[in-house]
C-alpha cells in the first residue's frame, strides 16, 4: 500500500513537537482524539509508515512544526476506560472500544516552522483541508502535493 500523508494538530502547552523529541524513542501514543470522523481515519485509514505534518494549534502562529511517521497503527486508546483521565468515556465499552489512537515517531522539527498564514498563499495549497473553512479536525489527509510543498518550503526537499 502507497504512503498517506496526514496533518495532526496538537496544541503546545498540552504536547508540543519539543514534548515528543523528549518522548522515549522519540516516539508517543497520539490519544485524546474524540471526534468520529478522526477516529475513523485513526482507526481505519491511517496505516504503519504514514507521514505526518505535526501541526501546533491555538498558538499565535500556527504552524506545521515537523514531520513524524506512524510506528503502531490504530488501536484502542486505553484512556477512554481510566476514570481519572481526562479522555475518560463512562458510555465507552472495553469489548467494543468506542476511541482509537496510533503511535508516532518524531522524524524532523523544521528550523523554520510554515506557519498558516504562510501557507495559505503557498501555491499547491489551495486544496488543502486545513486551509478549507471550518476544517476543524484534529487529524486530516494531506495529498503527496501538499506534503511536497509544505517540505520544499519548510527546506526540507
Amino acid at each position: 500500500m502507497a504512503t498517506q500523508y496526514w496533518l495532526m494538530k496538537t496544541e503546545p502547552n498540552v504536547f508540543s513537537i519539543d514534548d515528543l523529541n523528549k518522548s522515549p524513542k522519540k516516539t508517543t501514543c497520539w490519544e485524546g482524539v474524540r471526534n468520529y470522523q478522526a477516529r475513523n481515519l485513526l482507526r481505519d485509514k491511517i496505516k504503519k509508515g504514514d507521514k505526518v505534518l505535526f501541526y501546533h494549534s491555538r498558538v499565535d502562529p500556527m504552524a506545521v512544526v515537523g514531520t513524524a511517521h506512524v510506528v503502531k497503527e490504530g488501536y484502542p486508546d486505553y484512556h477512554q476506560f481510566d476514570a481519572k483521565s481526562k479522555y475518560y468515556d463512562a458510555k465507552s465499552d472495553p469489548e467494543n472500544p468506542r476511541w482509537f489512537m496510533v503511535d508516532i515517531k518524531l522524524d524532523k522539527k523544521f528550523k523554520t516552522p510554515i506557519t498558516l498564514k504562510a501557507m495559505r498563499d503557498m501555491k499547491g495549497l489551495e486544496e488543502m483541508m486545513l486551509l478549507k473553512k471550518g476544517a476543524r479536525l484534529s487529524v486530516q489527509p494531506v495529498s503527496a502535493k501538499e506534503w511536497k510543498v509544505v517540505l520544499k518550503n519548510a527546506g526540507e526537499i
